[in-house]
């Protein structure tokens, strides 16, 4: 994966994390997180993020990860990571661990919608490796059910003008497109992070989102994350952000340190000391 570059040396726009008021922070009933560059590091969960998760649990915060990564790819995780859900496929289709280890699936689209998506969407996946020079399927393909997704960092490396001229034939196909650390994500329907977020909070808690929003933190790293920014007052990105401000329309209020996972584990704590605090 990509390097990212440094931040600018005075960014007005974002604060460091020492800078989050404590107020704001003994007030969260939860986190929001992404998964990629954000709670893993080269692609594996790092230890003191995995602790990070379970510190914020064992507080009694709300823990909920959201991902472009197929609902295949984490169903692995969901049961071993202490969260509430993981919301894969920016926010189509929620995870939600059950006693005994079981696992439970909810979608936001019906069935019929669905499967009459999956076809449309395999024939722009088709397309695009057919004209795009260097495009290709994302190895976590498989394991997707309601967006396609193309390499353009995890194991493969496209130009930023061949991702713009990914997302263009995307959105020619009338799909929503976004851009991930690792992955071009393509889909047809009104979800998105923000909605899967809005969603999976009615969905567990029986709750509105948007009543209590001041009351809940968001960790990301990248473009498909700036829904998420531009919302959440407590907004948090972690250092490898820096690679993406150039393309962010809207950027995390706070920024972190470390980067990744060691990123959200400092994000957490800061949350955690001031819970103690109070």
């Amino acid at each position: 994966m990509r390097q990212p570059s440094s931040l600018p040396s005075s960014p007005h726009h974002l604060l460091p994390l020492a800078q989050w008021a404590a107020t704001a922070r003994s007030n969260l009933i939860g986190v929001f997180t992404d998964i990629d560059d954000t709670l893993t590091t080269e692609g594996a969960i790092t230890p003191d993020a995995l602790k990070a998760l379970a510190d914020l649990k064992a507080a009694g915060l709300h823990v909920v990860a959201i991902t472009g990564r197929p609902v295949g790819w984490s169903m692995p995780f969901v049961s071993a990571w202490p969260v509430d859900s993981i919301v894969a496929e920016n926010g189509a289709v929620a995870l939600l661990p059950l006693p005994g280890g079981k696992l439970q699936k909810r979608y936001q689209q019906d069935a019929a919608t669905r499967a009459a998506n999956f076809d449309r969407m395999q024939q722009v996946l088709v397309r695009i490796e057919r004209e795009i020079p260097g495009a290709g399927r994302a190895t976590d393909s498989l394991g997707r059910e309601t967006d396609i997704a193309i390499d353009h960092s995890e194991f493969m490396q496209l130009s930023e003008e061949t991702i713009a001229h990914v997302v263009a034939l995307m959105r020619s196909e009338g799909m929503h497109a976004t851009v991930s650390s690792i992955h071009i994500n393509g889909w047809y329907g009104d979800n998105d992070k923000l909605e899967g977020a809005r969603w999976i909070v009615r969905e567990l808690w029986g709750r509105t989102l948007d009543d209590e929003i001041d009351r809940w933190a968001y960790v990301g790293d990248s473009t498909n994350d700036q829904l998420m920014f531009r919302t959440f007052a407590h907004s948090i990105g972690v250092a490898n952000v820096a690679r993406f401000v150039p393309q962010l329309e809207h950027l995390p209020r706070y920024v972190t340190e470390g980067e990744r996972g060691a990123g959200f584990a400092e994000a957490a704590r800061a949350i955690l000391s001031a819970r103690t605090a109070r």
